[in-house]
């Protein structure tokens, strides 16, 4: 389903279905990140659905909690962003040890080139097929994007920009993601369907 009007990068509260057959394939992605051919293939089978609070602490700063749930009697994966571009360390059983932070963004390629990260894992990819206008600058600062970067002990790097695009014909949360791991890189985006609760 499309995601609502009032669903946007300053409201990510809610449940979100990723859309497998909008979405690139992700097995080239995990495969990078070193996770198991068997996983892979049940991740692949599986509906990931992912559970999302946003809220502002008293300090002023956002916070975006993630509990990710897959069918399948896959163990799911907490995703706790602090949107500070403060690093914060995790570790899970799928992607062990990743040191992240996560940051505003103005629109543009040339807003989210000046972000390091996405220049080091490339801005053509990770700035394409973003709505924009004043309805969905609606982070702080008329922020259009969060954006999210990891270092894993396992050797790769991630950068994700968060954000509504138009696919299939309606607006979607989706992902662009790159991933690296020495000179091998993956780049995917992830479409998620909005479920009404």
């Amino acid at each position: 389903m499309a995601a609502p009007a009032s669903k946007t990068i300053g409201d990510l509260s809610g449940k979100w279905v990723m859309n497998k057959t909008l979405s690139d394939n992700p097995e080239p992605g995990l495969a990078l990140q070193g996770i198991g051919y068997l996983t892979r293939k049940a991740i692949g089978l599986a509906t990931v659905t992912l559970h999302a609070k946003q809220y502002t602490d008293a300090d002023g700063v956002v916070h975006i909690d993630i509990e990710q749930t897959a069918t399948g009697g896959i163990k799911g994966t907490s995703e706790h962003r602090t949107v500070n571009n403060a690093t914060r360390e995790h570790s899970d059983w799928l992607f062990g040890h990743v040191v992240s932070r996560a940051t505003w963004s103005a629109a543009g390629a040339d807003a989210l080139a000046a972000i390091e990260p996405v220049k080091e894992h490339g801005v053509e990819f990770l700035a394409k097929g973003w709505l924009d206008g004043e309805a969905e600058r609606t982070g702080p600062d008329a922020a259009l994007h969060v954006v999210s970067s990891a270092v894993a002990d396992g050797g790769w790097t991630a950068t994700q920009v968060w954000g509504f695009q138009t696919i299939g014909g309606e607006r979607r949360y989706a992902r662009n993601i790159v991933l690296k791991k020495g000179d091998q890189k993956v780049e995917i985006t992830l479409v998620y369907d909005f479920i009404p609760e």
